[in-house]
């Protein structure tokens, strides 16, 4: 067991983040002692990093517990779900000559947290599609825990192996529609035989990563943005389309109806190039 003690720039809320996070039951985590245990693969190997903070909103800090594994990647793997390295003050510097401001003042030091596996994240997105939460949660669980595996008390996602080996049958006797069935072991298998490398997607452009993933039968383009926010944490994604921005806009308008497309591409105008943290925090302002 080693121990590193990392320090980042605030403004930055580790408590927001594993309140966020606890309300998925497949997290490792305890918000009394502000830890949480995070899944890893690397190479297809699993490995599990404990994270501790120790520090404020303003002076954040953190100490990491590792068992084994290659520490640096580990760490490194860490900041990019953490968003370790990006620049919250600037963000709420931005935000702060905007009509967000109320809100990024109430949640200040928000970061946008990327899901432990991307391939676990296109699953999530699949599973979530057109259910409410609680059992879109509930669904996910059931599947993580009938096909994924346990390590330190972190959950993995299984792998695209496995799920691709999977039947419609199975999954319909966790309470998986039939067309939700084959969407997910459609994106399994497009990872195992169809070339779709989720390592080497992370770095290309957005619209290139677009034009891959709509080819996958039960993939559209909600499915696609929530993957470039929470999958690969792309900075200025604005889905208007989705029905929670839309709530809190007609909150924050004062309106009596959700607003028109017109109005949202008026409304985020002056949001960008941070559009993903526009969404998050109108996300959490009605949470």
């Amino acid at each position: 067991m080693w121990q590193e003690m990392i320090q980042i720039d605030g403004p930055y809320n580790f408590d927001m983040v594993l309140d966020r996070l606890s309300m998925d039951p497949l997290n490792a985590l305890n918000l009394e002692k502000r830890t949480i245990t995070v899944p890893i693969r690397l190479e297809g190997e699993p490995n599990t990093a404990t994270v501790t903070a120790t520090g404020t909103t303003e002076q954040p800090s953190f100490v990491i517990e590792l068992e084994s594994g290659d520490k640096e990647r580990i760490i490194n793997r860490l900041g990019e779900v953490f968003q370790w390295e990006v620049p919250l003050k600037d963000i709420h510097e931005h935000f702060g000559k905007t009509d967000l401001n109320v809100i990024f003042e109430e949640h200040v030091g928000t970061p946008l947290i990327l899901d432990f596996d991307p391939f676990g994240c296109l699953l999530k997105c699949i599973i979530h599609q057109q259910l409410n939460m609680a059992f879109a949660i509930k669904l996910t669980e059931r599947f993580v825990k009938k096909y994924g595996f346990e390590k330190n008390g972190a959950w993995f996602y299984p792998d695209p192996e496995k799920v691709a080996e999977l039947t419609v049958e199975e999954l319909r006797e966790l309470q998986f529609s039939g067309r939700k069935a084959e969407y997910v072991i459609d994106i399994a298998k497009a990872v195992t035989e169809g070339g779709l490398d989720l390592e080497e997607i992370k770095h290309e452009d957005e619209q290139v990563i677009f034009d891959k993933l709509i080819k996958i039968r039960g993939i559209g383009a909600w499915t696609i943005q929530n993957f470039l926010l929470f999958g690969l944490g792309r900075q200025n994604l604005f889905p208007m389309a989705d029905i929670g921005i839309q709530n809190a806009l007609k909150k924050l308008y004062q309106l009596e109806r959700k607003p028109t497309q017109e109005e949202m591409e008026k409304y985020k105008t002056g949001w960008e190039p941070y559009l993903s943290y526009a969404s998050l925090y109108l996300w959490r302002s009605i949470e």
